[in-house]
């Protein structure tokens, strides 16, 4: 496939779903008790795309929103955020989702959803553009807008076309087993949407699920067993946990004032897809990656899930790139060509 003439190069275009999420201006509180709520941008893939763009990165995001004033408040927000919302479609068809976020004294949050007939739920093979994905050097994907046959299979496809193109695919499952009504769909939907990845990141709580694994070192082996090049685990205040070339690799994470978990896991995620696209040029290029350069780019992913634990809201408190310049990996500090 021929690269769009004309287009700019995008680091990440992450493809999915994108919320508004209300968070209490108080944290500590069940949702019965918050007297202020506070509007932001919300979805695993939206608040990636968010931490890409922060780090100084190019991002792309494709998704479904609603015609209604929550859909043009996440458009204007990503937007002006720096992220290329060209392929963010807004429909009539459907609501934007909202989610009320709960918080208590750990940092701990809970969700309560309001998604009756949710416009993130309409991805459909419309929104598939290889002009576009062709664009991205890595297309990063999750699930919690597959609920229906339509997008499920237009999810297929985006990852089909990523492929093609020689693309590094991405997947965060981000699961949230109880918006599913038979979970094993999602199980099902697993199996196939996961070995087609390059690198696959879970949260330890999802290893057992997603692989059938308890362990996160079998998760991985379990994965890479699937053909997945990089499969990765993050482990909260233990860090994280990957396997490349059969060794199982682990970073800790910085020590954190927890205020609030939520976005932790997608400030690992930015940060570790924008270095893989900016040493990477593609899927062959990471197979030649070395075990130091992966460590120290998912020790980096740590420190921004760090940062983001301190804040409240999955988005607030993703870093800019200049709050962290001393501890980007080289090659992002130097902006070197492609190997």
């Amino acid at each position: 496939m021929a690269r769009q003439e004309g287009a700019s190069p995008l680091d990440v275009v992450c493809v999915g779903e994108s919320l508004v999420d209300f968070v209490p201006a108080e944290p500590g509180q069940r949702v019965r008790d918050v007297t202020a709520w506070k509007p932001c941008i919300g979805g695993s893939l939206a608040n990636v795309s968010v931490g890409v763009a922060r780090l100084g990165g190019r991002s792309g995001y494709v998704g479904v929103v609603g015609e209604d004033e929550f859909g043009h408040f996440l458009r204007e927000r990503l937007a002006a955020e720096g992220v290329d919302v060209s392929h963010m479609r807004q429909t009539a068809e459907g609501r934007t989702g909202l989610v009320f976020v709960s918080i208590d004294a750990r940092g701990e949050r809970s969700f309560t959803y309001f998604r009756t007939r949710s416009a993130e739920f309409l991805l459909s093979e419309r929104d598939v553009d290889p002009a576009f994905l062709e664009q991205a050097r890595v297309v990063h994907c999750g699930t919690n807008s597959l609920k229906l046959p339509e997008a499920r299979a237009a999810m297929l496809r985006t990852l089909e076309v990523a492929r093609g193109a020689g693309r590094i695919v991405s997947c965060d499952p981000n699961l949230r087993l109880h918006a599913w009504e038979d979970p094993e769909v999602l199980r099902e939907l697993l199996r196939h949407l996961l070995p087609g990845c390059t690198v696959v990141k879970l949260s330890e709580e999802e290893v057992a699920f997603a692989t059938g694994r308890t362990d996160p070192e079998e998760a991985l082996r379990y994965l890479a067993g699937q053909g997945v090049k990089l499969p990765v685990v993050t482990r909260g205040e233990a860090g994280a946990v990957f396997l490349w070339r059969d060794e199982v690799v682990r970073v800790p994470a910085p020590r954190a004032r927890v205020v609030d978990t939520t976005g932790a896991g997608d400030g690992f995620t930015s940060a570790f897809l924008l270095g893989l696209s900016r040493r990477y040029a593609d899927a062959p290029a990471l197979a030649r990656a070395t075990r130091e350069d992966l460590e120290a780019l998912a020790t980096f992913g740590c420190v921004v899930g760090s940062r983001v634990v301190e804040h409240v809201g999955a988005v607030a408190g993703l870093p800019f790139r200049d709050e962290v310049a001393p501890l980007l990996p080289p090659w992002l500090r130097t902006e070197a060509p492609f190997r």
